[in-house]
């Protein structure tokens, strides 16, 4: 396994941080047309694509994602471990799943696919592209979505509301008190926010509200004319629901000016005899629909991913190519 060490580090070596995927992309197909895959490119915006790569007309795919967040971090590699930006989310991923793909073509079970999204770490870009374009000879009717789960099946992982709250005050010398103040507007909407009951699922447990960004005003001593605030909600109820708790809280001077995303719980098909865990974290997989019954499972702990110490450790990057293999051919053969 140490040339797949390596081909890891190169891929990290990469920066692929969301908007700037194409040079790990290009480096991914290139690989993949090493290993056998027919591979194309599905255009998602000026700069940015899709890869996909397939042997014959699949019936299952492997899905991860291209991007990664910031800041880059260099690889590194020791006795156990591979480090750096991606090791874990999600380019240890892709590696595992290519080489158990690699392993059932040469079994002779040829319906394999891959798909590699873009912008999974803001938008889901990619995803819904892929969705929208999914065309022949792609008839799916598994996905295999790579994020690192410990090499667990997910049973479930909770919904996501991302959005941008806007509001709006009037400009003025602060000792004119009577003056209507962006900023205090937007600190008394996300107050209420942060207080409100965002619900609890029997599998996922309790919803919950991360207030990630804020920002505005000008001076300590002029009243606030904008401010903003990006807030990310993990949901455990209805896109319905939710939008409608959050509207609940605006007011005249504070409206969302934007939702990033917004879906609820998802899902995911378990193997027999796994064991599975509820994740809290979010995948592509509620965007991509039209690509077969989801099932989440992948190296690497999620408590590593988005930190300055991400890896990814070796025995379980060679322990989900087996697992990965074996789920596969299972699938295939069943259907």
């Amino acid at each position: 396994m140490s040339s797949n060490w390596q081909t890891l580090q190169d891929w990290i070596a990469i920066p692929s941080i969301t908007g700037g995927e194409a040079d790990y992309g290009d480096a991914l197909g290139r690989y993949l047309v090493a290993r056998g895959f027919s591979v194309e490119r599905q255009s998602v915006a000026p700069g940015r694509f899709n890869l996909l790569a397939r042997a014959g007309s699949p019936r299952l795919v492997f899905c991860t994602h291209l991007d990664t967040v910031p800041p880059f971090l260099p690889p590194s590699e020791d006795r156990e471990f591979v480090r750096g930006r991606g090791s874990c989310d999600a380019k240890g991923q892709a590696l595992a799943m290519i080489e158990a793909g690699a392993q059932l073509v040469d079994a002779g079970l040829a319906d394999i696919g891959f798909l590699f999204t873009v912008g999974e770490e803001t938008d889901s870009l990619g995803a819904q592209i892929a969705d929208a374009r999914l065309a022949d000879p792609w008839k799916p009717r598994h996905m295999i979505v790579g994020e690192p789960t410990g090499n667990r099946f997910v049973s479930g992982h909770k919904g996501i509301f991302k959005a941008r709250l806007c509001a709006h005050g009037v400009a003025g010398h602060s000792s004119q008190t009577e003056l209507p103040s962006a900023i205090h507007e937007l600190v008394q909407c996300l107050s209420g926010l942060l207080a409100q009951d965002w619900g609890e699922h029997p599998l996922l447990g309790r919803g919950s509200l991360n207030v990630g960004e804020i920002s505005g005003g000008v001076a300590a001593n002029v009243v606030a004319e904008h401010a903003e605030a990006t807030l990310l909600l993990r949901a455990v109820e209805s896109p319905q629901i939710t939008q409608r708790k959050l509207q609940a809280h605006l007011s005249e001077r504070v409206r969302l000016e934007h939702a990033f995303k917004n879906y609820g719980p998802t899902e995911f098909l378990v193997p027999a005899g796994e064991s599975a865990i509820p994740v809290a974290f979010g995948t592509d997989a509620p965007h991509l629909r039209r690509w077969g019954k989801p099932l989440l499972f992948g190296p690497g702990r999620i408590e590593d991913a988005h930190t300055d110490h991400e890896c990814v450790e070796k025995r379980a990057l060679e322990a989900a190519i087996a697992t990965h293999v074996r789920t596969a051919r299972e699938l295939l053969e069943r259907g």
